[in-house]
């Protein structure tokens, strides 16, 4: 699908599925069954824009427009659930609010570290042990003033990419009273004393992309860590994470386009009753299924891409795309599977892997039930 996409639009998507397919994708199985994170790709990302794709060129990054960063994070799903989740996340939470929101002097300090490659990458941290998706009354991490310095106690749950990250943005209280006003992100270097990581959680899927727990200690930081102003930071992580549906709808695409592509061959290789199995009418429905609905949700991921480009509301949209691409993608990955037959459960055939990898995507980022809320808010007002 080319969507009306630009020339040069065209060329990166190109130029990025060529570059996946050659140093991502024949990874994805040993990064699942290893759980190592795909550093050997990633490193040549800076240079090409991929870890810099929200981030202005006068900040080291490829300030490419919101279409062409949601074309990125869809290649990468096809290559690898695991790598692409890390590279959303360091692109989509972890420099976002640095962008948005950051003063020149944290911008110009941070943002060409992690856009380069040659050093980690980028980590937002905001939900905590005994509060998911509410975060303006669940926040229990807390920061307070000390002289020139904030110091944080507390604890986060589920932090993509805190092992790899040069800094973790992280969501704290700085108002105890409580209350919309009282959240503040403050940037944290992940080798601030105080600040401990834990080993890297056992999950169903997406092995190589490092989720943590994170607790603070103590933690240090000066007073200019903090990001944009101080009671603005659920306001600040509400406007990230619309960006970051957009990536995980991304992502979820990317998965589900690749099971298609599986399902088709294998479909056009198995023989069964003495034809191809993509003669039968059963397989063929599963298949017409998938590809209608990775067109309608790609449809859904443009539009709410298009309408952040133009500086547009687009909180609505964005919870729209990825709902559907999200739960499509679970649906085309287990169809995939049952096209495969008994081959499809086996670890040694992709659409095992890609079926474990899409099932987090309804969860993570605001799952499936927020999204119906924010979208009912909408319709209802």
């Amino acid at each position: 699908m080319e969507f009306d996409l630009t020339e040069e639009q065209k060329f990166w998507k190109k130029t990025v599925h060529e570059f996946v397919a050659k140093e991502v994708q024949p990874k994805a199985h040993e990064v699942d069954v290893t759980g190592e994170f795909n550093w050997a790709a990633v490193r040549k990302m800076g240079p090409l824009g991929l870890l810099g794709l929200n981030i202005p060129e006068e900040y080291g990054g490829a300030g490419v427009d919101s279409i062409s960063a949601a074309i990125a994070i869809e290649e990468l799903g096809w290559a690898c659930g695991s790598t692409a989740l890390a590279v959303a996340a360091h692109n989509g939470l972890g420099t976002t609010p640095l962008v948005m929101f950051g003063s020149e002097g944290l911008k110009r300090k941070w943002l060409p570290l992690v856009a380069d490659g040659k050093h980690k990458l980028g980590s937002l941290a905001l939900t905590e042990p005994g509060a998911g998706s509410d975060l303006q009354g669940g926040v229990t991490t807390k920061a307070v003033r000390d002289g020139n310095e904030w110091v944080i106690h507390g604890a986060k749950m589920w932090c993509t990419n805190a092992s790899i990250a040069e800094y973790i943005i992280t969501l704290v209280r700085t108002d105890p009273k409580g209350g919309s006003q009282s959240l503040s992100q403050i940037l944290v270097p992940t080798d601030t004393p105080g600040l401990n990581i834990g080993p890297a959680e056992k999950k169903m899927g997406l092995h190589g992309s490092p989720t943590h727990a994170v607790t603070y200690e103590e933690v240090r930081v000066p007073l200019d860590n903090l990001i944009g102003e101080e009671g603005r930071g659920l306001h600040q992580t509400l406007a990230t994470l619309d960006g970051g549906r957009i990536g995980i709808g991304a992502i979820s695409v990317g998965l589900a386009q690749a099971a298609f592509e599986y399902a088709v061959h294998y479909a056009r290789e198995r023989r069964a009753f003495g034809k191809p199995i993509a003669e039968q009418q059963a397989i063929q429905w599963m298949l017409a299924d998938a590809a209608t609905e990775i067109e309608a949700a790609r449809a859904l991921l443009y539009k709410a891409a298009w309408l952040k480009e133009q500086r547009r509301h687009y909180n609505k949209e964005a919870a729209m795309a990825k709902m559907f691409a999200t739960e499509m993608a679970e649906r085309v990955c287990r169809n995939a599977i049952q096209i495969h037959g008994g081959y499809g459960y086996s670890s040694e055939y992709p659409v095992e892997r890609l079926y474990r990898d899409a099932r987090l995507m309804t969860i993570g980022e605001g799952t499936s039930e927020i999204q119906r809320l924010v979208i009912a808010r909408h319709i209802l007002r």
